[in-house]
C-alpha cells in the first residue's frame, strides 16, 4: 500500500506539472501573430500548410512539438485510469483536454487561435506515449499493487461450490393429472355399469309386461271360445 502510495503520489506531481508546462506554452499570448493566426475546423488544413509553406525544419517542428505535447498524456493517465479499457479512455481524456487547451485558446489568448490539426497530434503523442512506455509501466504497477496471497492463503483449497438441489418428486407417487384420469376412468366404468343395470331392469320388466299380456289373451280367448257352440244349441 505504501509503495502504490508513493507511486499515485509520484504521477499526480508529474501530471500537475506537465499541466503548468502545458498552459504556459499553450495559453501564453502571441500579439505578433494575431493577424496571422485564423481557426482551423478542418481536419489536415494546417498539415497541408506545414508541407507545402514551411521548411523541413520548420514543419517537424511545429508538428512534432504538438505530438509531444501529448506524450506526458499517455504516460500518467493509465495510473488514474482503470484497468478496463485503460487505452480508450486514455485516448479519450488527453483528446478532450487538448480539445478544451484550444477552445481556451481561440476564445481567450490574444494571437491564438483553435486548430482541430494541434488536437489530432495531442492525441497521437498521448497514444505513441501510450503503447512506447505507459502501458508497461501501468501494468506493472497493477501486478505489484495487488496484496499477495499468504502461504497459508495458498495451501487453503478453494471451496467447491455446492451443486444446485432441484426440488423432486418422490418416488412411487404419480402425478395429479394421471390421478385425475384414474377418477375419471372409475366415474365412466360405474356410469357404464349403471346403464347396463338399467337396460337389464328395463328388459325385464318388458319381458314381464310381454307376459302378462299373452296371459292375459289366453284367457280371454279361452273364456270366449265356449260361446258359439251354445249359440248353436239355442238356435237349433
Amino acid at each position: 500500500m505504501l509503495v502504490r502510495g508513493l507511486v499515485l503520489a509520484a504521477a499526480l506531481v508529474g501530471l500537475v506539472a506537465f499541466s503548468v508546462l502545458l498552459a504556459k506554452v499553450t495559453l501564453t499570448p502571441s500579439p505578433a501573430s494575431e493577424d496571422i493566426v485564423t481557426s482551423n475546423l478542418q481536419p489536415g488544413r494546417s498539415l497541408r500548410q506545414y508541407a507545402e509553406d514551411y521548411t523541413f525544419l520548420a514543419a517537424c517542428k511545429q508538428a512534432g512539438g504538438n505530438v509531444l505535447l501529448g506524450v506526458p498524456f499517455g504516460l500518467l493517465l493509465p495510473f488514474f485510469v482503470p484497468r478496463r479499457l485503460r487505452m480508450i479512455r486514455t485516448v479519450l481524456l488527453a483528446a478532450v483536454a487538448m480539445a478544451v487547451v484550444e477552445l481556451i485558446q481561440g476564445a481567450l489568448v490574444q494571437g491564438r487561435a483553435f486548430d482541430i490539426d494541434d488536437v489530432i497530434l495531442n492525441t497521437t503523442g498521448a497514444l505513441l506515449g501510450y503503447f512506447v512506455l505507459g502501458r508497461r509501466i501501468s501494468h506493472r504497477y497493477y501486478t505489484y499493487a495487488e496484496v499477495p496471497r499468504t502461504p497459508e492463503q495458498r495451501d487453503e483449497p478453494e471451496p467447491t461450490p455446492e451443486p444446485k438441489r432441484t426440488a423432486g418428486k418422490a418416488p412411487g407417487t404419480k402425478p395429479a393429472w394421471r390421478k385425475a384420469d384414474g377418477t375419471k376412468t372409475a366415474d365412466t366404468k360405474a356410469r357404464g355399469t349403471k346403464t347396463a343395470s338399467t337396460k337389464t331392469a328395463g328388459a325385464k320388466a318388458a319381458g314381464s309386461k310381454a307376459a302378462a299380456k299373452k296371459a292375459t289373451g289366453t284367457k280371454a280367448t279361452g273364456a270366449k271360445a265356449p260361446r258359439p257352440l251354445l249359440d248353436r244349441l239355442r238356435g237349433r
